[in-house]
């Protein structure tokens, strides 16, 4: 059980568990400039060594690194809205880098790319070694790429540090 008093207690059933989950299998983002978050994506996904697997006006879908991300389209009447991170729903989409050097070249990819970087890589208090760039897509829906060395929180000893800042 969580122990600080600040967090709801949520049980911790692990040795029940008889799922075996084998990670995220995709995400579809909804974008409000189609177009616009089809170029990003489409520069950002395949040097993050995902391929596009579709490409049509209704949807954009790479896979790769044992998981799929994908675009698709808003409804006409949400045509140049913008993502609001304090809303129900998606709070960022955070992947995971094989090490701290992956998180350094993609911020120099995102910097050539023009995006909008939130945070340049720096070491966070979430874990030990956590190490990340934080940054948006065109609709400003928030991305995260980081990198924790070993086995992070689930180390023997070690505990979760929740950050201040979710909920901004």
């Amino acid at each position: 059980m969580i122990s600080d008093a600040r967090h709801v207690r949520v049980p911790m059933t692990t040795a029940e568990t008889t799922i075996a989950i084998n990670g995220m299998a995709h995400v579809i983002l909804t974008v409000s400039q189609f177009a616009v978050a089809r170029a990003f994506y489409g520069r950002l996904l395949p040097a993050l060594g995902m391929i596009p697997v579709c490409d049509t006006d209704k949807l954009f879908y790479c896979v790769g690194a044992r998981t799929a991300i994908g675009i698709q389209p808003a409804g006409p009447a949400h045509n140049g809205d913008r993502f609001l991170q304090s809303r129900v729903g998606l709070h960022h989409l955070c992947l995971r880098a094989r090490s701290r050097e992956d998180v350094d070249c993609l911020h120099d990819l995102l910097r050539q790319m023009g995006a909008i970087i939130i945070h340049v890589p720096q070491e966070g208090s979430w874990a030990l070694g956590y190490y990340s760039v934080l940054f948006e897509h065109p609709d400003g829906i928030r991305l995260e790429a980081n990198f924790v060395p070993g086995a992070g929180v689930l180390q023997p000893d070690v505990k979760f540090n929740p950050a201040e800042g979710y909920s901004s």
